[in-house]
């Protein structure tokens, strides 16, 4: 019985659980796993990224030129002779990345003044890099500096170690010579600052071959491995100056072109879709599992105190029964138990009946449980003579006159014993339908012979009521 409620109700919990699983995983798969929800997603997280990095680019400019403007630095820059003007700029780099950090929330890595040849008149914190020929290995900045333009880069030289994204403006010493302010930032640093708010699995800044110049922090290792494939996209954004996704399998990406930036065609942004677009979205189906796991411990523990809540009393019934069986008239059942409890009472009736037992069955108001039947009358009378110790002679009650008993003419006693004998049992509520006079008188005398053998003088019956069941009590006569 155990087994079988815990191997039905284990197998329910598994079929429902596994199609909640399956089913539960596949919409998720299709749902946060949409190739063309991911181009989307990658889409937003390129464009952000680009529009973060102009956006940037573009206060840093604005914020240079007000700086440009002072008339302190027209002066220091200036000066007659060319230490002294190189004194003077790197007074002027100094006071900028000062302002800097505070102004624009980073620390430039450089501040240079550049004079109109296109080299470094000064730079901050160092006289290093005094005389380098910036313009020469930027071509976009000499234009810049010929057209006297403002403008923003990405400076990547490996000979020069530069890792920079800058921004430059021009201005004019007191004698008219024009100069530009030049102010970088590393290159992870600004990626940093814009990856914040990608979604994905990486985002990456790249030239026009689609080669790698930077990776923000916490790009995944498969998309750094996607990224060279993504040349031809690269190319496509640049050309068209659109964002284009692409990419495919486990990796989709979008590049996206960094306009404003030089030439506006040499460097892109790169973003890699994440892996699905609900984050943990794995994790759910497996919660599932979970829950079905602990399904089954709870039918496991449930089955087993169900099972044996029912199969210990079916168990003691069984073992009754075979002590019946094997002789043991006796063996009746005291079972307290919710739903078995009345199995077990109606068999220990069942038995009195069959056996001719003596039982006591009334209620609490000493009212009889059930009706008796034409064939159990016998077992009846065995009850209401119990008062009369079995059918023998007892003292008789001081309203019972023996004489007048031994004198009444045996046919009327009969009846009036009869009379009083179901007028009694009516009184206490009893079915009386099934007791006949033939059958009540045949009785009676067998009684009364059983009694007179035992104490060797005739007896008759007298009916008293003890309350709660109807007594027949023997009278000695004579």
């Amino acid at each position: 019985m155990r087994n079988k409620i815990i191997a039905v109700n284990a197998v329910i919990v598994l079929i429902v659980g596994l199609l909640a699983f399956a089913i539960v995983r596949t919409q998720l798969a299709v749902t946060t796993s949409s190739p063309d929800q991911l181009k989307k997603s990658a889409q937003r997280d390129a464009v952000g990224a680009a529009a973060k990095l102009q956006l940037d680019a573009l206060r840093t400019e604005r914020w240079l030129a007000a700086q440009a403007a002072d008339p302190a630095a027209k002066a220091a820059l200036s000066k007659a002779t060319p230490d002294a003007r190189s004194a003077g700029a790197r007074q002027v780099a100094d006071q900028i990345a000062s302002n800097a950090r505070s102004a624009l929330g980073t620390k430039p890595t450089i501040v240079a003044i550049v004079d109109s040849a296109g080299k470094i008149v000064a730079r901050d914190a160092s006289d290093l890099n005094r005389g380098d020929d910036v313009a020469g290995a930027y071509p976009a900045f000499k234009t810049a500096i010929a057209k006297a333009t403002a403008g923003s880069d990405v400076w990547v030289d490996t000979k020069r170690g530069d890792q920079l994204i800058v921004s430059y403006v021009p201005f004019r010493d007191d004698s008219n010579r024009v100069n530009m302010v030049v102010l970088g930032v590393g290159i992870n640093d600004a990626l940093a600052r814009v990856s914040e708010a990608a979604t994905g699995r990486g985002v990456f800044l790249v030239n026009a071959n689609g080669e790698i110049i930077a990776t923000a922090q916490g790009a995944t290792e498969d998309a750094k491995k996607a990224i060279p494939a993504a040349a031809g996209d690269v190319k496509t954004a640049l050309s068209t100056g659109n964002v284009t996704p692409g990419g495919g399998g486990d990796v989709i990406h979008a590049a996206a072109p960094l306009d404003g930036f030089g030439d506006g065609k040499s460097t892109a942004i790169i973003a890699a879709a994440p892996a699905a677009l609900l984050e943990g979205a794995s994790a759910i189906p497996l919660s599932i599992l979970g829950a079905m796991a602990l399904g089954l411990v709870l039918v496991v523990a449930g089955g087993w105190t169900l099972g044996n809540y029912i199969s210990r009393p079916i168990a003691l019934l069984e073992e009754g029964l075979l002590a019946i069986l094997n002789g043991q008239s006796d063996k009746r059942f005291e079972l307290d138990h919710a739903e078995l409890g009345g199995l077990a009472f109606r068999i220990d009736q069942l038995l009195n009946q069959l056996m001719g037992v003596e039982e006591d069955n009334t209620d609490e108001e000493g009212r009889v449980s059930k009706a008796p039947t034409a064939a159990n009358f016998g077992e009846a009378l065995a009850v209401d003579r119990t008062g009369g110790g079995g059918g023998g002679a007892a003292a008789a009650p001081s309203n019972v006159d023996a004489i007048r008993l031994a004198a009444e003419p045996p046919d009327q006693y009969y009846a009036r014993l009869y009379r009083e004998y179901i007028a009694a049992k009516k009184a206490l509520g009893e079915q009386v339908d099934h007791i006949t006079d033939a059958a009540f008188k045949s009785r009676i005398q067998g009684m009364e012979q059983d009694a007179m053998g035992k104490h060797g003088r005739p007896v008759r019956y007298h009916v008293q009521t003890n309350g709660k069941e109807v007594v027949l009590l023997a009278v000695p006569l004579g």
